[in-house]
């Protein structure tokens, strides 16, 4: 059985198992985007459409959110540390194997276990982080550790998008793959924290099923915001390259660079203001991380516009102000979905929110704006994320008022100071 005991807060090391897993997190995200940094390469290569290149994402995303629901049980009843080993172990092999890929249909399947195995941590990690820091912390807390997502994004695009052109487009695969069997390792010395010690919310029936998910107003609210919000960042991270070097004549080198140092600073800056403003705000009101969501995607939308329709000066800062209003909404959100659950049914809440928020947001939405992309033109296929962005806002003001109470201040025997 894959088991292994809880321990006390105090005998944690919270902060090293942070770094670990946020280390983790990191090359989980730039294995993914290393694809999107050499996708003009391969469909050079493989002779391509983009609607063919949209497959490869929706692919993935589509095994990986099938994987989540399976995960997510094992990981409420046995040993989070060693499924999270098993699945950090299984991408990277997969990664490693791309070197070896020389048919679309090869790179297709490759990429769709690839998801398989990136599921399981994306499921089971934050629920491990949760449980080390109390409720009131846990916005700043998952603000470091979805740092990863704009950093590992950037370094995707960066490492393939200066080494591809050098190297071959199979080449920063082999890079991207190996420090994932190093962090494996560390991840066994890491110690399995104790399920819900910092919890407000009690154990309900109505919320031990997944049926009882879809009951839950708060969990429901937040799934379904971050869903749309997904759809957007979908869709940018895959076609916003493309977008520079076909729309606005940037070279592949220029284009990723730019990009990714966009990701990398707004993702920094993003992501610690939102849990921090987030945690800040929890103080006067419970649905601050619903409030503060539903205004940042609100307020990125005009900045999207502009960034979609001038070719001048205008253009890049409005990228740089629009992915920063998109990206602050990671950890508030991610916070709201953790708190509005016990930690009996955690895993098994993110894994329905991993299903819900792929199956309407970035499965979909890279394969909607290549086809409309073919059909039209790719600047008339950004449309379709500045919509779901005023669709996000919307869900998640009128999930402000479903927002569950949590508790404020320091637990005794905190994680956070040991």
């Amino acid at each position: 059985m894959l088991y292994s005991p809880s321990v006390p807060a105090k005998n944690l090391h919270p902060r090293t198992a942070l770094i670990v897993l946020t280390a983790l997190n990191l090359l989980n995200y730039a294995d993914r985007n290393v694809l999107y940094a050499v996708q003009p390469l391969v469909q050079d290569e493989f002779h391509l459409s983009k609607t063919q290149i949209g497959y490869l994402t929706s692919a993935f995303l589509g095994f990986y959110m099938i994987a989540a629901p399976f995960v997510g049980p094992l990981a409420d009843r046995y040993s989070r540390k060693l499924i999270i080993v098993f699945g950090a172990v299984f991408w990277s092999g997969l990664t490693l194997l791309t070197a070896v890929t020389h048919t679309y249909g090869e790179l297709l399947v490759r990429h769709t276990l690839v998801g398989v195995g990136e599921a399981t941590f994306v499921t089971i990690a934050p629920t491990f982080v949760a449980d080390l820091f109390s409720e009131d912390k846990r916005g700043r807390i998952l603000g470091v550790f979805y740092l990863a997502i704009p950093v590992g994004s950037a370094a995707g695009y960066v490492v393939g998008g200066y080494l591809a052109p050098i190297y071959g487009w199979r080449f920063p695969f082999y890079i991207a793959a190996i420090p994932g069997f190093l962090l494996a390792l560390a991840v066994l010395f890491l110690k399995e924290p104790e399920r819900g010690q910092f919890d407000t919310l009690k154990e309900t029936p109505e919320r031990g099923t997944i049926f009882g998910l879809i009951r839950n107003k708060a969990f429901l609210a937040a799934t379904l915001g971050m869903a749309f919000m997904t759809f957007s960042l979908g869709g940018i991270q895959v076609w916003m390259p493309q977008f520079l070097v076909s729309e606005r004549h940037y070279s592949l080198e220029k284009a990723n660079l730019m990009f990714g140092i966009i990701i990398v600073v707004d993702g920094i800056l993003a992501s610690l203001a939102g849990g921090w403003l987030g945690d800040y705000l929890l103080r006067r009101t419970k649905s601050s991380y619903y409030l503060i969501s539903a205004v940042s995607m609100a307020l990125g939308i005009p900045f999207m516009i502009v960034a979609l329709f001038t070719s001048g000066r205008l253009m890049v800062p409005a990228i740089g102000v629009a992915a920063f209003f998109l990206l602050l909404n990671t950890s508030p959100l991610n916070a709201a979905v953790i708190n509005s659950v016990g930690a009996h049914i955690r895993a098994t809440a993110i894994a329905a929110n991993i299903f819900i928020i792929h199956i309407l947001g970035d499965v979909p939405s890279p394969t909607m704006m290549g086809w409309v992309a073919d059909h039209r033109s790719l600047q008339i296929a950004f449309v379709l994320p500045v919509i779901a962005m005023g669709v996000s806002s919307a869900i998640l003001f009128l999930g402000m008022k479903h927002a569950p109470a949590v508790r404020v201040g320091a637990a005794p025997g905190e994680a956070g100071t040991s």
